[in-house]
């Protein structure tokens, strides 16, 4: 038993391993999974890419399973994480005992591949792993997670094994015994300490927050971090550094003397030793930089020259002091000597770090600084010190800067500031145009012998040179990681440059602020820069904590933030006291502040460099390093002349009068000015993204070509089928496409509002997917049978096309250049048309894909959207939990109510499951956006953690349900998929389930709320339809009972609801439990009021519907408020007193009592014929009163509608101001309860409308406040007019009765001002309904509907049976309906065509909007209209005749006729538009080749119908009489019946002249023919 007791735990105490692995393992995994994605598209092997896309499906579902399981067994196991994580340490740290061991007996060997070189740098950048990690595992155990401190606790483990192995490899490979052993020994103390920092972090979780275990923590930590620093300090090169820095310091000590001794040397001696000392150090500077990336033995020598010229240069500068004449000039010069002496410490230091750590975010840069930190104080030294002739020492420093910025035209591989591409441009033409005007001021003063300024000249000259290099060397950098070849950065959660720069800059001027020599301007100044970073670090601590997913990452980063903002705050207090007086014991208080500032922004550095935060810096390709060249070269060409420019220069300024000097300054300046010409063009020629636009719009605008070709193919049905593949892999690579299209547009957009550097990667990956789209959708539209269907798929992948081609147009213009904020709109606007055609699309291949069964597309959405919800960085929440709990509950119960529908139709009719399957996959997406959201909010985390797995849980139920969904699609009869689908609904309705207890565990209360308002909205809903029973007058009793019987269950039961609305409205401030109780008990007695209500208005008897409708609507609007109730109680639960949601919920209070006391009011009136119709009034005065507060309260509507369903509605008040003035003077009680039933319904339905068509997107905002002024003026004229009518019910005189119409036309006027609104919403496309050229265009699209209805009625024929006759007639009636459907779709397409002819000509003008009845050109638009309705009715009539030849009743002839009639009204159309239309015109030519169309099918027509009549003639047998008498009445019946015929003809003839005379009168002048 104990055996398997202790093999239990073992395997247990495997399973962090495992989880640990896993989770490093499901990162990658996932990255894979998209990038195989993304990938799929671009294969062209057909077999390789649909075996890549269903591998990565296969993959992404497993691990989407893998998360789920390993997330439940990390709840199984977190506190093992820690035990296993401090048995790793423990074994490290034996094997570090051994590999000593084995040190000691020179037994030691390197593993294969281990060079001493990597082990180093390997121990280095794992250094500041372990540092990072564990001051996470300090944050955790200090907030006392459990979950995160294992995770902490296992990357620790982690970091030091690669710490340990890379130690083992370092003593192994080095041949210094004693270092090997030094390295072993610090190695091992680290791991000691590590275990005893993991022990004390458990022991922390046991009890958290206990002041004495964080203490102890914090001072194991401070000794682990002290064994790190031994641990790094012993490799190799290291040490020399550290002797070097050891030797700066004594040697500075020398200027801690208080006297100096005299010097004893010549001033020109001392001066000239001085110069020499200070070039050999500043080339040892350089030299240091440059060692940092050969050798590590290159670092021990450079250091160690550097500290030995650091001594001469001290001695010199010593020297030089004692030459000053006066005290304060020696404290000058011992003071520059200090600051040289820190400066070369620093770059000492950077050196050493970036010799660690070549890798380390910033390090160069900080190197760079560092050099050039020391060429800067030792000019401040020099320039203080040397008395040479003016101008000399302004040369030497400028040469010795130069010098320093040399470097960063190496490699650059690194930013080396934070300027945009933008910002370099913006800085080289400054600087310029700075260094154009300071050359020719040296030139200038050197002539004119005015060195002081020569001086000033060159100085200025030099900083703009280190400007130009500066941002030429960003610039560079920009284009070399913008090349497509180049891999792009990812951006971390921070960025640690940001941070390492801010903690550098925040230090310098902490250092600035307390040096005793610092005058009051340098202390303001270094206070602005402290303030200006810090203030930057908090601002990214926020973000960070807000992207972050890890809580205790999140709580640090604030802590951090908080810690920062209060000690800057401390720090400045005392500034402005040492700026209001410079005392020493004000600058000593300052010091004293500094400190906390320096500690916490360290604190926070080190721990924003953990592995999990930081960015992967950007790899320039080759292509990239060539792209650079051109600004390189520029740039070096232009610091090496500028450098012989200076030189020259400087000898010019002792001897101006050597002419050929003058021409050799005048050459460097030529060739200086001519770099900077070749930088500024090399950098505007690189811009970055610009080439790789242009090479997309060029690829985009091929496809589009290729689509229109596929069009006009698919139009004359000569498309070719593609036979090498399935339909269905078709739509699969069709839908992957356009998804990865779709994942690019928001990056894309990005890049061009502001990244540069990403614009050119975004746009080539977004070219390189439309070949393959239009492949795939080409090949799709092939296999098509239905024309209608192809042409969508064409046209809307066409669109597609041309949406990303503007979209490129933009993003080129834009060219990420943040300041370029006019072109940021047409950015966001391509984006959001680009993201409505790959919706449109993925919505049309979801229905094609559904219809087969096809539901990977939905899977994959569904898989999307779960992995969505464990992604870290919800985006910013914008409401409260309760506002995403009430969407949540809304999905949820769509997908439950789906699911159950889908489990019906699965039985009834399978094929509508796709449907339903596309809609579940739409709601769940929504659902795990706003579960995401739920779950960022829900307090406390637990609960947020429940609600992201249950919304996941469910996904994976959906995922289940669409596939049977699928499969049972494909084969309908298969019981046991039936059987499946029905228990995978079962299940998600269950999952629904859990859903929503899990949103009741983060507020009962409010969950309770969301529930009772779905019910009270039910009822609502219910007394509507009762209102409709009751207006119809079927609104009966069921037995003989009367209202009174009825009477005391409503006043009873609305009393309970009164109570029941107290508790509500108390229970938003008590606990969740009481809200929950209030919100159920007040949804069910408005039940119960509801039923015992319409059960009285039953009583009152259907001849009464009037009063009916009044009782139940008295309760709809208490039904309403108590709506309006709950939702502001939801809104308004567990906040303060002083919320502007209590606000809001005591006004809903007001009005439910107002409503409760209007219905009991209403009640006990309903019974008294003599006041029952003031009741009514004064209750609909009530409602309409809380009608306009809705309208005029700020909510959005939820959908808009057009501005004619406004004018409409107006329509309803005019009737209902009429009835109202009828009701005033006739004072009888039904017409006034007609009217308060009219009123209600009229104005409610006016304000909706018109707020509606107000916030239509298109209305401008004045025009919305326009309308919603008048619907409010016209609602309260409204209002007076019915308050008059009561007090004429009350006191009908005359007077009163006379002053109704004053009223109404107050009404009518604010009526007219809203219509007059309404038409300006519609803007430029309001028309006039009586002018002529709107009518023809209506009649015209009219007479094109009425065509398309003609020939669907035609489609549906199918020729009768019939005996058969001879051969050459069987297909007659086939041939009539094509003939007679081909007619009546080319006269849809002619009238559709004279349409847009119509609307050329009047965008001409040579069409204006004349009246009818003007001069006879105000006539044409008549023609035109005439013309339609002609072709209208003359198709209709041919469609009938044909129809009613096929099915035998009636002539060929009258087919014939109809045809013909066709044709002839065609033609007066063509004539009508060809009159004033431009013959070269787009539309003329589409109109004519319509109108071609339909006169070849008439012909066609007439022709079958000749030929069958003729036929017919020849072959129709006259069965002849044999008897003689029986013959001759044949022959007479013949005769008499031709006569009659003939006279018929006759008659025809007439009737046929009059109609053509009578029309004839009425036409226009231009389509009058001529007869002859």
């Amino acid at each position: 038993r104990l055996g398997a007791a202790s093999q239990c735990h073992h395997s247990l105490g495997s399973v962090p391993g495992l989880l640990r692995k896993t989770n490093g393992h499901q990162d990658l995994s996932f990255q894979m999974v998209s990038s195989a994605k993304a990938a799929v598209p671009t294969v062209s092997d057909q077999a390789a890419a649909m075996q890549l896309s269903q591998c990565a499906k296969n993959l992404a579902t497993s691990l989407a399973e893998l998360r789920t399981a390993s997330q439940k067994a990390h709840e199984a196991c977190g506190p093992m994480e820690i035990d296993s994580a401090l048995n790793t340490v423990q074994t490290l740290k034996n094997e570090l005992q051994d590999a000593k061991v084995a040190a000691v007996e020179s037994q030691l060997k390197p593993l294969p591949g281990e060079t001493l070189e990597k082990c180093a740098q390997d121990l280095g950048s794992t250094s500041k792993a372990v540092g990072s990690s564990m001051a996470q595992l300090l944050t955790c155990a200090a907030q006392g997670n459990e979950h995160y401190t294992g995770v902490a606790a296992r990357e620790t483990a982690q970091a030091l094994k690669t710490l340990a192995q890379a130690a083992r490899g370092v003593a192994a490979s080095t041949s210094d015994p004693a270092a090997a052993h030094a390295m072993l020994d610090s190695a091992r103390d680290v791991m000691e300490g590590s275990a005893m920092l993991i022990q004390e972090a458990k022991q922390a979780l046991i009890a958290p927050g206990d002041a004495e275990s964080q203490q102890r923590l914090a001072q194991v930590a401070k000794a682990v971090s002290h064994s790190l620093n031994n641990c790094v300090n012993c490799l190799p090169g290291q040490k020399d550094v550290d002797v070097a820095l050891k030797s700066i310091g004594e040697s500075s000590k020398k200027l801690l003397v208080d006297s100096l001794p005299p010097s004893t040397k010549p001033f020109q001696e001392a001066q000239s030793e001085l110069n020499q000392a200070a070039a050999d150090l500043n080339q040892s500077a350089g030299e240091v930089v440059h060692a940092t990336r050969g050798q590590s033995g290159e670092l021990a020598a450079a250091s160690g020259k550097f500290s030995d010229d650091f001594d001469e240069f001290l001695d010199a500068g010593i020297e030089m002091a004692g030459q000053a004449q006066t005290k304060e000039d020696q404290i000058q010069v011992i003071g520059n000597l200090k600051n040289i002496s820190m400066a070369s410490s620093k770059l000492l230091l950077a050196a050493k770090s970036l010799s660690v750590d070549p890798g380390a975010p910033n390090a160069k840069n900080l190197l760079a600084a560092a050099a050039r930190a020391v060429t800067e104080s030792i000019n401040q030294l020099i320039t203080l010190c040397t008395q040479q002739a003016p101008g000399q020492k302004e040369c030497d420093n400028a040469l010795r800067e130069l010098e320093t910025v040399k470097g960063m035209l190496d490699n650059p591989n690194e930013p080396v500031s934070d300027l945009s591409y933008f910002d370099c441009i913006e800085s080289v033409m400054e600087n310029s145009k700075v260094l154009g005007e300071s050359m020719a001021g040296i030139s200038q003063n050197a002539k004119t012998g005015d060195l002081p300024a020569f001086g000033e000249c060159v100085g200025i000259a030099s900083k703009a040179l280190c400007g130009l290099t500066e941002a030429a060397a960003q610039a560079a950098y920009l284009v070399g990681i913008s090349d497509p070849n180049s891999q792009a950065g990812h951006q971390g959660l921070v960025d640690p440059i940001q941070f390492a720069r801010a903690n550098q800059a925040i230090q310098m001027a902490c250092q600035n602020l307390v040096d005793p020599d610092s005058s009051p301007s340098q202390v303001l100044s270094a206070a602005t820069i402290v303030a200006k970073h810090t203030s930057a670090l908090c601002n990214a601590c926020r973000i960070a904590s807000s992207k972050t997913a890890n809580p205790v990452a999140k709580r640090h980063f604030v802590q951090s933030a908080k810690e920062v903002a209060n000690s800057t705050a401390n720090l400045v207090k005392t500034i402005k006291a040492l700026d209001g007086d410079f005392s020493e014991d004000n600058r000593n208080k300052c010091r004293i502040a500094t400190a906390p500032l320096i500690e916490a922004v360290e604190n926070l550095t080190a721990f924003a460099s953990n592995p999990e935060f930081v960015s992967i810096p950007a790899q320039i390709s080759s292509e990239g390093s060539q792209a650079q060249e051109p600004i390189l070269v520029s740039a070096k060409t232009m610091l090496e002349s500028s450098s012989y420019l200076i030189r020259t220069a400087r000898s010019l300024a002792i001897n101006p009068k050597d002419p050929p000097t003058w021409s050799v300054l005048a050459g460097h300046s030529h060739t200086v000015s001519d770099s900077i010409k070749g930088l500024i063009t090399s950098i505007r020629d690189k811009a970055p993204g610009q080439r790789e636009c242009d090479h997309s719009i060029d690829g985009i605008n091929r496809c589009i070509r290729d689509i229109e070709q596929a069009s006009l193919a698919a139009v004359s049905q000569s498309l070719a089928t593609r036979d090498d593949i399935s339909v269905e892999a078709l739509q699969e690579q069709l839908t992957s496409v356009v998804q990865e299209i779709g994942h690019l547009i928001d990056p894309i957009a990005t890049a061009a509002r502001g990244e540069a550097a990403q614009l050119g990667h975004k746009v080539t990956q977004l070219a390189s997917y439309f070949e393959p789209l239009i492949l795939a959708a080409v090949g799709v539209a092939s296999k098509i049978l239905d024309h209608q269907q192809q042409m969508t798929v064409l046209d809307q992948t066409k669109t597609l096309a041309e949406s990303a081609l503007q979209m490129l147009y933009a993003a080129k213009e834009g060219g990420g250049n943040p300041k370029a904020q006019h072109t940021h709109d047409a950015i966001t606007e391509a984006a959001q048309l680009m993201k409505e055609a790959v919706d449109d699309i993925m919505v049309t291949l979801n229905e094609a894909a559904s219809e087969v069964g096809l539901v990977g597309g939905m899977v994959d959405a569904i898989a999307e959207a779960m992995s969505k919800l464990d992604e870290g960085t919800p985006p910013e929440p914008k409401g409260t939990f309760v506002d995403y709990q009430t969407t949540v509950v809304k999905y949820s119960k769509a997908i439950a109510v789906t699911a159950q529908e889908m489990m019906t139709k699965s039985v009834t009719n399978p094929e509508e499951l796709g449907g339903l399957a596309s809609q579940m996959t739409s709601d769940y997406g929504h659902l795990a956006l706003q579960g995401q959201m739920a779950a960022a909010t829900a307090e406390p985390e637990e609960i947020g953690f429940q609600i992201r797995t249950r919304v996941q849980d469910l996904g994976h139920g959906c995922i289940f349900l669409v596939q049977k969904a699928g499969a049972l699609q494909v084969c309908p009869t298969d019981s046991y998929t039936k059987r499946e689908l029905i228990e995978c609904a079962r299940a998600v309705t269950e999952k629904v389930s859990l859903v929503l207890s899990a949103l009741q565990a983060g507020n009962k209360g409010t969950q309770a709320c969301i529930t009772a308002a779905t019910a009270v909205s039910g009822i609502i809903a219910d007394l509507d339809t009762t209102i409709m029973f009751a207006t119809a007058g079927t609104l009966n009793a069921e037995n003989s009972e009367t209202f009174a019987d009825h009477r005391e269950n409503i006043l009873k039961t609305a009393k309970a609801l009164v109570e029941d609305t107290k508790l509500l409205v108390s229970g938003a401030a008590s606990t969740p439990d009481k809200l929950a109780q209030a919100a159920q008990s007040s949804a069910a007695t408005i039940t119960q009021l509801a039923e015992v209500v319409k059960l009285g208005a039953a009583s009152l008897g259907s001849n009464d519907p009037e009063t009916q409708v009044v009782l139940i609507n008295a309760i709809k609007d208490v039904a309403k408020a108590l709506s309006d109730l709950i939702g502001a109680t939801k809104g308004a639960a567990s906040k303060p007193a002083d919320d502007p949601s209590m606000y809001q919920l005591k006004g809903a209070a007001k009005v439910m009592v107002t409503n409760v006391t209007s219905l009991l009011k209403t009640v006990k009136a309903v019974e008294d014929e003599a006041t029952r119709g003031t009741r009514a009034l004064e209750a609909t005065i009530e409602y309409i009163k809380q009608e306009l507060t809705v309208f005029q309260s700020k909510e959005v509507p939820e959908k808009t509608s057009s501005p004619e369903e406004s004018i409409r509605m107006t329509k309803g008040i005019t009737m209902a101001t009429a009835k109202a003035v009828a009701a005033g003077n006739s004072c009888r009680q039904e017409d006034v309860i007609a009217t308060a039933n009219l009123s209600r319904k009229a104005v409610s339905d006016m304000l909706t409308a018109c707020k509606q068509a107000s916030f239509h997107p298109d209305v401008s905002d004045e025009v919305r406040t326009r309308a919603l002024r008048y619907g409010t003026e016209c609602t309260l004229g409204y209002l007076d007019l019915l308050e008059h009518v009561l007090v004429v019910l009350q006191k009908p005189t005359p007077e009163l009765k006379h002053q109704l119409a004053a009223f109404s036309k107050r009404v009518a006027g604010a009526v007219t001002e809203l219509i007059q609104a309404a038409e300006a919403m519609k803007g430029t496309e309001w028309v006039d309904p009586e002018d002529p050229t709107v009518i023809a265009e209506t009649e015209l699209l009219g007479a094109a509907a009425s065509i398309e209805a003609a020939a669907k009625k035609l489609e549906q024929l199918k020729p009768r049976a019939k005996p058969k006759q001879a051969d050459e007639t069987l297909d007659f009636e086939e041939q009539i309906l094509e003939a007679a459907k081909s007619i009546a779709a080319a006269t849809s397409a002619l009238v559709k065509s004279a349409s847009a002819a119509q609307r050329e000509l009047v965008a001409q003008g040579k069409v204006g909007s004349i009246p009818a009845n003007a001069a006879d050109d105000g006539q044409w638009s008549q023609g035109l209209i005439s013309a339609a309705r002609m072709v209208a009715a003359a198709t209709s009539s041919l469609c009938e005749a044909a129809n009613a030849s096929v099915q035998g009743h009636a002539s060929e002839e009258k087919l014939i006729s109809s045809a013909k009639q066709v044709a002839a009204s065609t033609a007066q159309l063509l004539v009508a538009c060809k009159v004033k239309a431009d013959q070269d015109s787009e539309a003329m030519r589409r109109l004519q080749a319509a109108g071609n169309a339909v006169k070849r099918a008439s012909d066609n027509l007439v022709r079958a119908a000749q030929k069958a009549a003729f036929g017919k003639a020849d072959d129709d047998d006259v069965v002849v009489k044999t008897k003689f008498v029986g013959g001759i009445a044949q022959i007479i019946a013949a005769q008499e019946e031709m006569l009659k015929k003939e006279r018929e003809l006759e008659e025809a003839r007439k009737k046929l002249a009059q109609i053509r005379q009578q029309q004839y009168k009425f036409l226009p002048t231009e389509l009058r023919e001529d007869e002859g």
